[in-house]
């Protein structure tokens, strides 16, 4: 192992630590992934073969600087892909990043309920990811089941790994409110907050194709409208315009101006 880790996970006391030295050894991308990035992650698919290899560095990068482990279930490599993929295609736009408030991503065999637990019998098993606090503070929880279906399924606008990536990148400058402070430039705060609002009102009267859940709040609308984005960026930018315009804004720097 490229890095000495120390886990404590006991779900009764709820207690969480993760301890890794400053400096972790990037490894060399494995050979054999080439073939399983191609065929599970569209976003990647799509990049030219110079771009590809950034995208791979990018991933070992963050595989080198945060811990994964999986919860009752034995970690493949295909989970480091989709997890470490999920956590790079947000940020793709940006030369340098690095998610400074994540230490470590727990995967869960299936979805799971407020009290972390995903085991038959437990009720209101409907989480797919979570942004952890408390006690959890700087970790994310991660379903296998709604990882693999956020990558299998590319015409729903929908992926559960990106989503919690999301909000991650909006809770950098200390909140979850769906205003990115570490990705927005200063002059387009007010125009997305109006466009947010609007679109959002939109979903609650069944005007719009973007899922329900975006009209929850300001946070979850960010993360829906970003799974949007990456997920069916031409259909987007067809049916919602403006709202295109702003997740470039957030997610390729190239076209701040």
């Amino acid at each position: 192992m490229a890095y000495v880790v120390l886990l404590l996970f006991i779900i009764g006391a709820g207690v969480l630590i993760f301890r890794k030295p400053k400096k972790a050894i990037v490894q060399p991308f494995p050979a054999q992934w080439q073939e399983l990035l191609l065929e599970n992650v569209n976003f990647y698919r799509k990049l030219n073969q110079q771009r590809q290899q950034e995208f791979q560095q990018r991933i070992m990068k963050f595989l080198s600087e945060v811990y994964i482990e999986g919860v009752q279930t034995e970690l493949t490599d295909f989970d480091k892909i989709l997890i470490a993929s999920s956590a790079v295609i947000p940020v793709f736009g940006f030369a340098e990043w690095q998610y400074t408030n994540l230490s470590g991503v727990l995967l869960y065999p299936d979805h799971f309920n407020h009290d972390l637990e995903f085991a038959d019998g437990a009720d209101s098993r409907n989480i797919g990811g979570m942004v952890g606090s408390g006690r959890f503070e700087n970790q994310m929880i991660l379903s296998r089941r709604a990882l693999y279906h956020g990558f299998d399924n590319t015409t729903d606008k929908g992926n559960t790994g990106i989503h919690e990536f999301v909000h991650l990148i909006d809770k950098m400058d200390g909140l979850v409110d769906g205003i990115p402070e570490a990705l927005l430039p200063h002059q387009y705060a007010v125009p997305w907050l109006k466009l947010m609002h609007k679109s959002m009102e939109a979903i609650n009267d069944d005007t719009s194709d973007i899922r329900h859940y975006g009209g929850t709040s300001q946070a979850e609308f960010f993360a829906v409208a970003a799974e949007y984005f990456f997920e069916r960026p031409d259909l987007l930018r067809i049916k919602h315009p403006e709202l295109y315009k702003m997740m470039l804004a957030c997610f390729n720097p190239k076209t701040h101006g």
